[in-house]
């Protein structure tokens, strides 16, 4: 795990009364004066939920903090955590068929929000460059957050998650790159498809990754290719 991950927490209202939750920020190595820079927002997997603060750094915050990647891509990175038996989006995962979109985010997904709010408020963050991502729940995640604030983000890459199909057409001006492994046993391949089929049929043009002979673990071929990352914060919203 980096140790250059600070420790930060925020609070949201839940049945009333105010939640803490905690979250990861790491910061640009070298902050330039008067100059702006990109935010990446990670959602982690079901695997990394607790309330020790330090699990969700697994796999990309991790990645993100190697010195080669700070250098080559200097940014923000939020990394919040879900908490044990709780869901960023309320779905089942396994299905093949999607659900509707729920009617609010749930409290956890509204404190990811929540802390992505307040490193914006007062960090230099460009926010014409807000990248969000996310894996397997995460990947879930990321697709409930791109559908319901599309204008918040320059870029979105789902990973081995899924959506609602029917709120696709939200997403059209979006650049998305969706990845999924085809031999995905815990989230079906089909869900992937399904969110990539229907914004084309909305007139968007969103990439989409399906990777042969690849399990569940999507994600470390899809953040470990520097294709992807370049390709992220290439975009502008």
């Amino acid at each position: 795990m980096s140790t250059s991950y600070e420790e930060h927490s925020v609070s949201v209202l839940e049945d009333g009364e105010p939640a803490r939750f905690r979250y990861r920020l790491l910061r640009p190595a070298a902050l330039e004066p008067g100059k702006k820079y990109p935010l990446v927002f990670f959602l982690h997997g079901a695997g990394e939920r607790g309330s020790d603060n330090l699990a969700q750094l697994k796999y990309l915050p991790t990645w993100l903090a190697e010195p080669e990647l700070r250098d080559r891509h200097p940014c923000f990175v939020v990394a919040p955590q879900c908490r044990a038996d709780h869901q960023w989006a309320p779905y089942d995962w396994a299905a093949k068929k999607s659900s509707p979109l729920a009617t609010a985010l749930t409290t956890d997904l509204a404190a990811a929000v929540a802390a992505v709010d307040a490193v914006v408020a007062a960090e230099a963050v460009d926010s014409a460059r807000i990248y969000l991502t996310g894996l397997s729940m995460g990947g879930y995640g990321a697709w409930e957050l791109a559908v319901r604030m599309p204008e918040r983000f320059a870029a979105v890459a789902p990973i081995c998650g899924g959506g609602d199909e029917t709120q696709a057409a939200k997403l059209v001006s979006l650049p998305v790159w969706c990845f999924h492994g085809a031999d995905d046993k815990v989230v079906p391949v089909e869900r992937s498809r399904s969110m990539v089929a229907a914004i084309k049929a909305a007139g968007g043009q969103p990439k989409y990754s399906e990777l042969p002979g690849v399990g569940h673990d999507s994600w470390t071929p899809a953040y470990r290719d520097s294709e992807l990352l370049d390709w992220m914060f290439r975009q502008h919203r």
